[in-house]
């Protein structure tokens, strides 16, 4: 495998995710203490919650993956199901067809071009929320992070920084941007103690289904070669 094709498997794992385009952010944010037309922060995740509250979902994501270091940037899409508790499912399209699956207990990373695929023990890689691993259980985000800095994007969405209550690998802060009027998580942002971004944008979600526990369960096909992933430090 390539250089380039491993700098993406790794900013995909550490998402998972996230761009911050800094830019584009109005200079005024809702506040904690709230207003006559705003909402407090602890408003804004109370609807996220119950928005998100054992529901699963599906959603097409558009990825920016970028490593400082190397002067890597890549972008990718596919279609992403999640299903509560603990259940996600990464399809992507291009540039090339792979798949990142979690059953709660177990990840896969398949990787046809390459007749791959790499195992792991899924709470090493998306447990205490990495790994966008919060939107298979929307409360991880009060129970692993702690939110600050909130502020709106150009069309008035809300966007919620956060901050690990204790050292997390592959994470140093991520920023949420939740829609003002559906409450649903639209943008991504992951960064890391390297500088390392994944940006992460979701579209056409639907809440509207109960998807099949058999989606997030990978069967390996014969004649593939199959890795073991190394656990990151914690």
């Amino acid at each position: 495998m390539t250089l380039k094709k491993w700098a993406i498997v790794l900013c995909s794992l550490s998402i998972l995710f996230p761009y911050m385009t800094y830019g584009q952010e109005s200079s005024g944010g809702f506040n904690r203490q709230g207003g006559p037309s705003s909402l407090t922060l602890d408003e804004v995740i109370s609807k996220v919650e119950e928005r998100y509250k054992g529901a699963d979902f599906s959603a097409r994501f558009y990825q920016v993956s970028t490593l400082k270091a190397v002067e890597i940037t890549d972008t990718a899409k596919g279609r992403i199901f999640v299903k509560y508790p603990g259940m996600m499912r990464w399809e992507y399209e291009t540039p090339e067809k792979q798949i990142i699956l979690t059953d709660g207990k177990r990840l896969w990373i398949y990787r046809p071009g390459e007749n791959q695929v790499m195992m792991g023990k899924a709470p090493s890689f998306f447990g205490d929320g990495k790994g966008a691993g919060f939107l298979s259980d929307i409360k991880r985000v009060r129970q692993y992070f702690d939110a600050a800095n909130e502020k709106k994007d150009k069309n008035e969405n809300y966007v919620i920084k956060l901050l690990p209550k204790k050292e997390m690998a592959g994470v140093s802060e991520i920023y949420l941007t939740v829609d003002r009027n559906r409450f649903e998580v639209v943008q991504i942002i992951t960064h890391n103690i390297y500088k390392d971004e994944t940006r992460i944008e979701l579209s056409r979600l639907r809440f509207e289904q109960k998807l099949d526990s058999a989606l997030f369960r990978f069967n390996i096909p014969d004649g593939v070669d199959v890795l073991q992933l190394e656990e990151p430090n914690r």
